[in-house]
């Protein structure tokens, strides 16, 4: 005996389950979100840096203690 599904009837238990995780643990949404935008933000400043007059090692720890 063969027990089949419709793609609808699996898309439908698909987003049901993924309603259910985010409802009980909308923290991992939140924490996925917050990585993705860091690591957006990160890709950016080295694409920005890569156009910029490279410095040395203590000229960047001069300014931080200044």
């Amino acid at each position: 005996m063969e027990t089949s599904m419709s793609d609808d009837r699996i898309k439908e238990l698909f987003k049901s389950a993924i309603l259910e995780v985010l409802e009980e643990r909308s923290d991992l949404l939140r924490e996925a979100l917050a990585e993705a935008i860091e690591d957006l933000a990160l890709a950016r400043a080295i694409e920005d840096g890569e156009g910029t007059e490279t410095v040395t090692r203590d000229e960047v720890f001069t300014l931080l203690e200044a």
